[in-house]
């Protein structure tokens, strides 16, 4: 491991562990995500077969009045944008690459470099990949897009940009950590 690399973990683990105390409410969630960590080298590496970590954004537009979604390919859920760390442990970097590569928008920025959001989801058996059931350790940010304006990914079926009343009449079509993540935004 290299030093930045062993710098960026040591950060994701304080970042957490930061978090952690500002949410009581996932403080078991960020324990599990600590101890995955812990317990596994790998932890950034799609190869980690029990899961790994991914980082993802919470894009708003530049009134910070809407989300942008994606109806993910593969899951056929609206969620937001994000992917694999693929060796990676700084996850804020991950969540603005995958930002850019899933909207086609290009210079997004951070609102700021603390952790928005954190979840650890099952990911079904991929048959076709041979991929077995696995975890994603998902740690999400708050990014900014400088205009709304976007190209739809071929991992999306759609993109669309979300309201406070989007979210509110359509909870049927979120997880319920989509529907956390924007009571949290909305109620700032």
């Amino acid at each position: 491991m290299s030093q930045n690399t062993g710098d960026k973990r040591e950060e994701l683990q304080i970042s957490l562990q930061h978090f952690a105390k500002q949410h009581p409410e996932q403080y078991h969630t960020a324990d599990q995500m600590l101890d995955f960590m812990h317990n596994h080298e790998d932890c950034f590496m799609r190869s980690c077969k029990p899961g790994h970590f991914t980082g993802s954004a919470w894009l708003i537009n530049p009134a910070g009045d809407k989300v942008l979604l994606t109806l993910h390919h593969k899951l056929q859920r609206w969620m937001q944008t994000g992917g694999h760390a693929d060796g990676n442990p700084d996850t804020l970097k991950v969540a603005l690459r995958e930002a850019e590569e899933e909207s086609g928008i290009p210079n997004i920025t951070p609102v700021n470099t603390e952790i928005f959001d954190i979840d650890i989801h099952l990911i079904p058996e991929n048959t076709t990949k041979g991929e077995p059931a696995h975890y994603h350790y998902d740690v999400r940010y708050l990014l900014q897009a400088p205009h709304e304006d976007f190209c739809i990914s071929s991992e999306s079926d759609d993109l669309r940009w979300w309201s406070k009343d989007d979210f509110a009449n359509r909870q049927a079509e979120l997880d319920a950590s989509v529907i956390r993540m924007a009571e949290r935004h909305f109620s700032t």
